[in-house]
């Protein structure tokens, strides 16, 4: 279990741009589970439709992509303290079921698929309350700063 100050040690992002609150399980060069909790006092939706605020599609494939990036630190034992960045470099097969609101909380899963070169592949999942909300595959590229 991870939470968000040992989160930060794993990822280079910080406030209202980091994704993940806690991590309660993974099983490094495998699978990673971790939630965000979406909060209506997030910057976002003061844009993200006020009247009916909906957290936006892109966000729920960062929030997927921050926990795969997580994994992926985990598994090589590098942090950003290092000189080390995991930078988003692809998403394919990505498909939204379910808006997701605030009071959700929002369950990040990411399967390991292949690593070449320093290019990750992820199968990911994001659900609420066991309903799958968005679906994607995501590349992310491990690359010094």
């Amino acid at each position: 279990m991870m939470d968000v100050m040992e989160i930060k040690k794993w990822l280079p992002h910080r406030y209202p741009f980091l994704l993940v609150d806690r991590v309660v399980e993974l099983r490094e060069g495998e699978y990673i589970r971790a939630y965000k909790n979406i909060s209506v006092n997030e910057e976002v939706f003061n844009g993200h439709f006020p009247q009916a605020p909906i957290f936006p599609g892109v966000m729920i494939i960062e929030a997927m992509a921050q926990a795969s990036g997580i994994l992926g630190f985990k598994t090589i034992g590098k942090t950003p303290q290092d000189g080390s960045v995991y930078l988003f470099a692809g998403a394919d097969k990505v498909r939204f079921r379910r808006q997701v609101v605030p009071g959700d909380q929002l369950e990040l899963e990411a399967t390991v698929i292949s690593e070449k070169r320093g290019i990750w592949k992820f199968e990911c999942k994001a659900s609420v309350d066991g309903q799958l909300a968005s679906s994607a595959t995501i590349l992310c590229a491990d690359r010094k700063v």
